[in-house]
């Protein structure tokens, strides 16, 4: 060879992409189809793992029905009806740009922490496809159906209408487990790590617990922590030189 052959070390090393969300953030629905946008143009996109953690903005709000999130939001914040519902305007204009049809007319506030038991039981049943179509259903069903995911039997219906049934998961079971405590000390360790990690906001992207990118960032970003958290993971070596000019000279 005549020139410095840059190679990469073979097999190439998988890179993990951890998400913590909240399935009550309007940004996270926002950012997760950002990043989804720039993992799927990322040459190296076979080789990321990623995998959606747990996080509770309103971790005080009543288990039960919900309400609605702008009656929640103005007693929550104590700040103006107008005021809040100007920020969900921004917000809906933004989600729109999007893809997504964002309804807070209808959108009912509550407590996340049983949808997040079942994202993870989602993992366990049908490994990150499910997750992924679970938490697709859950942002779909808050933002733009105006479901209330605190009623009785909603988050059933729900891990039904995700394919729950195809890994062998049917109502019932699904049922049995969230009426006990299956998988809550899995969404206690997501928050004690971001906790740990100083996770102030939601969604918090981390590359291998070495790079982090917070907020719904445009794809651009993504790409860019993408690739450098690949080149850290899989840093390019040179064969051998053989004749080759320099900078300066040849």
């Amino acid at each position: 060879m005549s020139l410095d052959t840059p190679t990469f070390a073979a097999p190439p090393r998988t890179v993990t992409v951890e998400v913590w969300s909240d399935v009550a953030c309007p940004w996270c629905y926002i950012g997760k189809r950002r990043f989804a946008a720039a993992l799927r143009d990322f040459v190296h996109r076979d080789h990321v793992d990623v995998v959606w953690r747990s996080y509770q903005l309103s971790p005080d709000t009543p288990t039960g029905p919900g309400r609605p999130e702008v009656d929640a939001l103005v007693a929550m914040k104590g700040l103006p009806r107008d005021r809040v519902e100007q920020m969900f305007a921004h917000v809906t204009e933004v989600a729109a740009g999007d893809g997504l049809q964002y309804d807070f007319a209808r959108t009912l506030a509550f407590n996340t922490f049983d949808a997040h038991r079942l994202l993870h039981l989602a993992r366990e049943a049908g490994g990150p496809a499910l997750v992924e179509t679970t938490m697709e259903a859950l942002f779909s069903a808050h933002f733009e159906r105006g479901a209330d995911l605190g009623a009785d039997g909603a988050l059933v219906t729900l891990a039904a209408r995700a394919g729950f049934a195809a890994h062998g998961w049917d109502d019932t079971r699904v049922a049995a487990a969230l009426a006990g405590d299956e998988a809550a000390d899995a969404v206690r360790e997501d928050l004690a790590t971001a906790r740990a990690l100083g996770v102030t906001g939601v969604p918090f992207f981390v590359v291998d617990r070495r790079y982090a990118v917070s907020g719904a960032q445009p794809a651009e970003v993504f790409a860019q922590l993408l690739e450098a958290g690949w080149r850290e993971a899989n840093p390019l070596t040179a064969a051998p030189a053989a004749d080759a000019c320099s900078d300066e000279s040849c």
